[in-house]
């Protein structure tokens, strides 16, 4: 079967979780991959001559937080000489590859593409929770309006596809049909890891959604936080920041005591199924990193944060023995079932 399969460049989430499902689908049908900067250059390297190079959507960032105004100036700015590339890129696919079943990851040109042909569609992502399941826990007025707008552009992203399939690392119902919760996908590199428990504290948060991360860690002189996202080799007393790499990344990871981190789904799902407690400061403005968050702490997993506050990193970690015993409790087979219930959709939807 020929399956075409999008996903976007904003967050390497997507791209990683991509990896390990398009190298499953791979062994049994002829894919082709539709995306765009980082994500495209990713891909590239791991599936040549297999990539489609499209042009994207991007959110702006200012204050730590997404800026809604820089955002649709950007888009204003390249979106109509991006449309005209992807209109070139759609009759290139449509001429070379005519596949027989569209997957996205949250990518609007390959949901176009399934709808103008008529071809049946899966959406796979951790997103769609927001629009297709019932959320267990009271949003605050003060997050509601990012709520609504989240969910509104969600709905619009790829509706009326064939199936659903959202991955979740919390328990969810489902309130819509057509729609199953799944594993978080993970990386084989994390499954074949050796957790174990360290004396650091793991810490990702990007230069420009914490720009006083040093001062603030110095504040708790009796832990080792190992800083990823600011791209610097430098130590600062029990600060050590560290340029990324994926192996050393991953052994700090499963020798951690703890995360420190946004709300981005992929490290919390793979925080969680290597059982490391997690404090999850959300990015301001993105309501997705705030479920995945609130969720942390439903499940008493770990803490929610608005705020990157020494006194709540200090909670956090008086607590971190009782989150442990909690996230002990998490099971997850690997990406076997995950990878069940997707072979099953395609031919559900296919056949």
């Amino acid at each position: 079967m020929k399956i075409l399969y999008g996903l976007p460049s904003e967050g390497m989430g997507h791209a990683t979780r991509s990896n390990v499902i398009i190298s499953h689908l791979a062994k049994t049908h002829d894919v082709k991959i539709a995306t765009s900067d980082r994500a495209c250059a990713f891909m590239k390297e791991r599936f040549p001559g297999m990539v489609y190079e499209i042009k994207g959507f991007h959110l702006a960032y200012k204050d730590g937080g997404v800026s809604k105004y820089s955002t649709a100036s950007m888009l204003l700015k390249n979106g109509p000489k991006d449309l005209i590339a992807n209109v070139q890129k759609y009759w290139q696919v449509h001429k070379e590859f005519k596949p027989d079943l569209v997957i996205s990851d949250f990518d609007s040109f390959t949901f176009f593409f399934a709808k103008l042909n008529k071809i049946p569609l899966i959406s796979i992502d951790n997103i769609q929770v927001m629009d297709r399941c019932k959320l267990e826990f009271p949003i605050p007025e003060a997050e509601k309006n990012s709520y609504q707008l989240s969910r509104n552009i969600i709905k619009a992203k790829v509706p009326n596809a064939d199936y659903y399939l959202i991955t979740s690392f919390f328990k969810v119902l489902a309130a819509k049909k057509n729609t199953a919760v799944i594993p978080p996908i993970l990386r084989d590199k994390i499954l074949a890891a050796n957790s174990r428990t360290g004396e650091h504290i793991l810490v990702y948060q990007t230069s420009s959604s914490q720009n006083n991360i040093i001062q603030l860690l110095n504040r708790i002189p009796q832990i080792t936080f190992l800083v990823y996202g600011v791209n610097k080799d430098e130590i600062h007393n029990n600060v050590i920041l560290k340029k990324f790499s994926e192996d050393g990344f991953i052994e700090d990871l499963t020798s951690a005591k703890g995360v420190i981190s946004n709300g981005g789904f992929s490290l919390l799902s793979e925080a969680v199924y290597l059982k490391k407690p997690v404090c999850s400061i959300p990015v301001k403005g993105q309501f997705e990193q705030y479920v995945n968050a609130a969720y942390i702490e439903k499940c008493g997993y770990g803490r929610h944060l608005n705020d990157f506050s020494p006194d709540l990193i200090k909670s956090f970690l008086f607590d971190i023995d009782i989150f442990q015993h909690n996230i002990n409790q998490y099971q997850q087979n690997g990406n076997d079932e995950t990878f069940r219930k997707l072979d099953e959709t395609i031919d559900l939807v296919t056949m």
